[in-house]
């Protein structure tokens, strides 16, 4: 399976994760978290792909950058990981908010 049919299949089922910065980024943007889902689901393509250290536990970690249209036309930005939080894999968006290409 693609990386992207994986984050696909898990924002679908709801097993994602919204950090503070994300939420932070979303309330100012004038978002939700739905639409963030939503414009995911939509994405045709993984952006770019980041090579990345977690700053709490060192390890290397690869962050998808998304972007996709939610339903009503705005272009939305997302950075995650799949990441495993107590014993369940999740997507984990750590920035959600409107694009501004």
């Amino acid at each position: 399976m693609d990386i992207l049919a994986r984050i696909k299949r898990l924002v679908s089922t709801d097993s994602v994760f919204f950090t503070r910065k994300a939420r932070i980024e979303i309330d100012a943007d004038q978002l939700t978290t739905d639409l963030v889902c939503e414009a995911v689901m939509n994405a045709p393509v993984i952006v770019k792909t980041l090579r990345s250290k977690n700053l709490q536990t060192g390890n290397a970690e690869k962050l998808y950058v998304i972007k996709g249209y939610t339903a009503a036309g705005v272009l939305v930005y997302t950075k995650g990981k799949i990441d495993k939080i107590e014993n369940e894999v999740l997507y984990v968006f750590i920035s959600s908010k409107r694009s501004t290409d």
